[in-house]
């Protein structure tokens, strides 16, 4: 029996990675090589893969912000710097979700929980407040034309809809928070939609810097 493992993404994994996007988006851009090469010398911690066995299944990308920057309305494009990552900044305490996706042929096999899990570990390893993301809605355009996005996310909320993204997200422990709009507009399934969601790291140490804040400290104290 294969073993599932995650690790932090290295740079022999971008083709498998993009190759394996691809097939879980095949209606939205794939990432370019370099993009993938430039998140993980921005952030290296917050990039994870899943492997199962020696088969690359799944992926959870992260980065760094302040959240006061983005509490408002924003879309994936602007708040990640369309996919580069160049929003990322050291200073914040929210891990930010950018992007998960889990091979169809592993639906089942908990891949998407364990990515989860790994990214809760750089949280609270970073001692960062929190994690936020927005998560896509790809159960709403069955029911767009019965209901409001609101409404259908208030009835995943009460148990009375299943959508597959964030029902996952509600069993991993995360917050509803609202719903963020023209999130990725050419999402058809969400209908541009974005749930936005948040787990609050029990471990936050307020007493203390972030890993990333003293390591940033750190270096520009070194002689040059």
């Amino acid at each position: 029996m294969p073993k599932l493992t995650i690790r932090n993404t290295r740079l022999e994994d971008i083709d498998a990675l993009v190759r394996l996007q691809r097939e879980v988006y095949p209606d939205i851009a794939a990432w370019h090589r370099d993009r993938v090469v430039h998140q993980i010398e921005l952030f290296p911690e917050g990039q994870l893969v899943a492997f199962y066995g020696d088969q690359l299944v799944g992926c959870a990308s992260s980065l760094v912000i302040l959240w006061d920057e983005w509490a408002d309305e924003h879309t994936w494009d602007q708040i990640t710097a369309a996919g580069t990552f160049d929003t990322h900044n050291p200073a914040g305490y929210t891990l930010y979700g950018a992007e998960v996706f889990v091979s169809p042929r592993l639906r089942g096999k908990r891949v998407g929980h364990a990515l989860y899990e790994a990214r809760r570990r750089v949280c609270k390893a970073l001692n960062l407040r929190r994690i936020i993301a927005c998560g896509r809605l790809p159960g709403y355009h069955l029911l767009a034309h019965e209901m409001t996005v609101e409404l259908y996310a208030r009835k995943v909320l009460w148990g009375d809809l299943t959508d597959p993204v964030l029902s996952f997200q509600l069993r991993e422990e995360f917050r509803y928070c609202g719903i963020m709009k023209n999130y990725i507009a050419d999402d058809h399934e969400s209908q541009g939609n974005a749930s936005l969601i948040a787990w609050i790291n029990p471990d936050y140490d307020t007493s203390r810097p972030t890993a990333l804040q003293l390591a940033r400290t750190a270096a520009q104290e070194v002689p040059t």
